[in-house]
């Protein structure tokens, strides 16, 4: 009877231990940095087809920026949700973007394509950074597969890191549900 009680505690602290680690990655900038200039390959949004800065272009707007390294179910639906944010709140001037870490753009640019077409996203800029690793002052982590930054005012107000399978519902509903900390 010890020996299964011992494992059930065993098999729960290990669950407990993987579900924290998913949520626990440190990846980004910190919150109170200041968010620098990087350039992307805007695939979807307004400029289409050109390489620009959209931490330029939005300047002290409240800015959401996904760094992603995969397009799998739940961050296309983190985008369409946070899209759907961004749309209600154009009066605050609230502005998104999402960034494609790969070392292969020209792939990188047809996903991107076909998920805003099949996603109907409108109002958030799909672009592609030629380089997995991310803009360097950014501290992308190379375990991090997705990393939420929100800004307001050129000071970084929230960071959201996951690895690999850690985004789901419950980490969707808090990364939208902090949206609030950039438009008060």
């Amino acid at each position: 009877m010890r020996t299964i009680m011992a494992l059930s505690v065993l098999t729960g602290s290990l669950l407990v231990s993987e579900a924290a680690s998913a949520a626990d990655i440190k990846s980004g900038l910190e919150v109170g940095d200041f968010p620098g200039a990087f350039y992307v390959a805007d695939v979807t949004g307004p400029s289409a087809g050109e390489k620009l800065c959209y931490r330029c272009r939005y300047g002290a707007q409240p800015v959401v920026s996904i760094f992603t390294r995969t397009l799998d179910d739940n961050v296309t639906k983190l985008i369409k949700e946070l899209d759907a944010v961004v749309g209600k709140n154009r009066d605050s001037r609230m502005a998104a973007f999402v960034v494609l870490l790969t070392d292969d753009p020209n792939s990188g640019q047809g996903i991107l394509k076909k998920a805003a077409d099949t996603h109907g996203i409108k109002h958030t800029p799909l672009t592609v950074f030629e380089d997995s690793d991310g803009p360097g002052k950014y501290r992308i982590a190379r375990n991090a597969d997705i990393t939420v930054l929100m800004w307001v005012e050129n000071d970084v107000k929230v960071n959201h890191a996951y690895s690999a399978g850690g985004l789901n519902k419950d980490a969707i509903a808090r990364i939208v549900g902090d949206t609030r900390k950039i438009l008060n």
